[in-house]
């Protein structure tokens, strides 16, 4: 099957992601388990974004135990695991970005109103 066919296969069903979420100032809840009050700027949250991305390439094992310390989402305490989910479900970057990772990639830094995330595809 084609890529194209292959995804679009993908947006019928679901797919099992974890996540890494790095709020600022902008996001639309801008508070999380490990600050009440995230004060960081957009470009402070992408830089970090990126620097935990440099880390995920060196060893990409890492990611449910960054995850964990790292994600101003509620997901840290599952290693960032958000469980299945069918397209549309999540905000339309994120779910793009989860539809269009074959299994076991990271994503580049992906933009949504929660703020910055990166993601892996575990199914």
């Amino acid at each position: 099957m084609s890529d194209d066919g292959q995804r679009k296969k993908q947006k019928d069903g679901s797919v099992r992601c974890r996540h890494l979420l790095v709020k600022h100032s902008g996001s639309r809840r801008p508070s999380s388990w490990r600050q009440e009050n995230i004060t960081r700027s957009f470009d402070d949250a992408m830089a970090r974004i990126i620097e935990l991305r440099a880390m995920l390439e060196k060893d990409i094992t890492l990611f449910s135990d960054l995850a964990s310390k790292e994600s101003d989402c509620s997901s840290a305490k599952k290693g960032g695991d958000l469980g299945r989910f069918t397209h549309g479900v999540m905000q339309q970057s994120f779910s793009d970005a989860s539809f269009a990772l074959q299994v076991g990639e990271l994503s580049q830094p992906v933009v949504s109103d929660s703020g910055i995330h990166l993601i892996i595809r575990d199914e």
